[in-house]
């Protein structure tokens, strides 16, 4: 699409698959907060039978929307189209809740997510990075997803939830195919065949972890749901199995893809690199910026649950509604020179939510992860350069690249 040609806001579905072949559209995306900020697509790619959704791409309006949950619920799905992840799945997570359900069972989660205790968990994920960037030794070239994150993010995300080390694959790989169902590399067998064939497979492994902790329990994550009780009730099997594709996807996912990102543009942004090869104590403002222009996840859905009006739009009760954090991120009434990747300017951003009951509860977890495997990688490797095309995960959900060719010492 030409940066040139105005956009037609009656026919743009921001959906669309191949608006997000490249990534996420920013060029729609900055026509859309100039023009229109909250935008309504009618129709969906994948469920073409949908009526449609409202996009909400400024960063004022993503906040109000965070905060107000009960005019803008939950419960629904969090996704925007409903073709995707099984929704009694979604509806089991607690980001697929309203309150008061969702804060009973989010407390159940808190007390291993505080930032002192992951502050306990630095040494290891030191150790872990360390092994894997290890095992490049002698090697010109990698892939930075492959060789790098994925199996950095696996085993930290694993040793949390007492998966043994030879099980990090098969489960990033049942998460990686859940997570990219629009996708037809990730999931070339198509969403229902994956429900089908693969989803029960994925529970039944979980049930086996989970007998294996009620007769054997730890101190890990898992073991935490199964023992967890709420006013006098424990979580169901499948609200435990809800649970753990809850913080796997999340472990797994969302800092594979920022870590990427962030050294893709630390590369494509050879002076970036060199201010933080200089000067180490930068790492957490570089990830706080790349978390700002590359965030993980690019939307979360609501519902509206009434009649009312956003940005001067009337959004009706049961309307879907999108936050667009890629958009609100790069919101030039909130930063100057939005598109410009700068390691020293450290941002306050939406990538972990804009507040309220959902804001992220792994957000100390992931800047840990983030600044020691950006802080190592280029301490090893002050003089990476691009070594071919980097591709992307064809998703308007999980935001990432699928590969980055690298070459390790220019």
């Amino acid at each position: 699409m030409s940066t040139r040609e105005a956009l037609d806001l009656d026919a743009l579905r921001v959906a669309d698959n191949e608006l997000w072949e490249q990534g996420p559209p920013h060029t729609v995306f900055t026509e859309l907060r100039e023009r229109c900020p909250v935008h309504w697509s009618s129709g969906i790619t994948q469920t073409p039978e949908d009526a449609g959704f409202w996009s909400v791409t400024k960063a004022a309006d993503v906040l109000a929307v965070s905060r107000d949950w009960q005019t803008y619920s939950s419960a629904e799905n969090f996704l925007v189209t409903d073709h995707g992840v099984p929704l009694e799945l979604v509806k089991g997570m607690f980001i697929g809740m309203d309150p008061p359900m969702h804060d009973r069972i989010k407390s159940l989660f808190q007390r291993a997510f505080t930032p002192k205790a992951i502050a306990q968990h630095e040494p290891a994920i030191r150790e872990i990075t360390a092994g894997v960037l290890d095992r490049l030794d002698g090697r010109d070239e990698c892939d930075l997803v492959l060789d790098v994150a994925q199996p950095v993010v696996a085993r930290v995300i694993g040793s949390f939830m007492g998966l043994a080390p030879e099980d990090d694959k098969p489960w990033a790989e049942s998460i990686n195919q859940l997570l990219g169902f629009g996708d037809p590399v990730s999931n070339p067998k198509g969403i229902d065949q994956l429900v089908q064939e693969d989803l029960p497979p994925m529970y039944e492994r979980c049930m086996a972890l989970v007998t294996d902790r009620r007769a054997n329990p730890t101190g890990d994550m898992l073991s935490i749901l199964v023992e967890a009780e709420i006013d006098g009730d424990t979580l169901s099997d499948y609200e435990i199995f809800a649970g753990f594709v809850l913080l796997m996807a999340a472990g797994n996912d969302s800092t594979k893809a920022t870590y990427s990102s962030t050294m893709r543009a630390l590369i494509e942004n050879p002076d970036q690199l060199a201010m933080l090869v200089a000067d180490p104590s930068l790492a957490p403002s570089a990830v706080e910026e790349a978390l700002r222009m590359f965030p993980a996840f690019a939307h979360f859905r609501r519902t509206a649950t009434k009649d009312t009006e956003l940005g001067g739009c009337p959004v009706k009760k049961g309307d879907k509604v999108a936050m667009w954090y890629p958009s609100s991120n790069r919101d030039e009434d909130v930063y100057e020179e939005p598109h410009r990747f700068d390691v020293t300017r450290n941002p306050e951003h939406q990538a972990f939510g804009a507040g309220g009951r959902h804001f992220c509860l792994g957000t100390a977890l992931a800047r840990l992860e983030l600044q020691i495997l950006v802080g190592e990688t280029v301490k090893r490797f002050p003089n990476l350069t691009l070594a071919g095309d980097p591709s992307w995960v064809v998703s308007q959900f999980s935001s990432q690249l699928r590969h980055l060719p690298v070459r390790l010492h220019g």
